[in-house]
């Protein structure tokens, strides 16, 4: 049930993306997920604890659920994992909900929606650069140190 649970909240991370070509697999959510359903693991056992009387198991299902969220928080804060194109995979989402909340929000102040504008404007051309990197170090590998990041000389 908490695996299930656990991968559900993965998917329903991406549900506050703006298009769905902006959904990538991002190690990131996924390591926030492992530690969300530890934590939610540990909450489910404490509110049940009277139905479980085996005391070795529900010990060794706390001791594992704290480990994976220990886990889960150090990956997320230290990114140890992510690589040039993990870390895109997870900005671009991450940029996605951008453009969505600013394009969406009911904003009435004109600068607040001029701001929103710029962000979109931004956000898209973020995604954009990301998604033209990731298909060049696909083809071609990571560039060379030095590199123009816009022009690739």
């Amino acid at each position: 049930m908490i695996l299930t649970s656990t991968v559900v909240m993965y998917g329903l991370m991406y549900l506050n993306t703006y298009a769905l070509d902006h959904v990538f697999f991002s190690q990131t959510r996924m390591w926030m997920a492992l530690y969300m359903g530890a934590m939610m693991a540990v909450v489910m056992l404490a509110f049940m604890l009277g139905m479980y009387s085996n005391r070795k198991a529900n010990i060794a299902i706390f001791a594992g659920a704290l480990f994976a969220f220990a886990l889960g928080v150090g990956l997320v804060r230290s990114q140890t994992t992510i690589g040039d194109v993990a870390w895109m995979k997870a900005m671009i989402p991450h940029h996605s909900i951008a453009v969505l909340t600013s394009e969406r929000a009911n904003l009435s102040d004109p600068r607040v929606r001029a701001l929103a504008d710029a962000i979109i404007e931004t956000q898209r051309s973020e995604i954009a650069e990301m998604e033209s990197y990731m298909a060049d170090i696909k083809a071609n590998g990571d560039a060379a140190p030095g590199t123009d990041r816009a022009t690739g000389n």
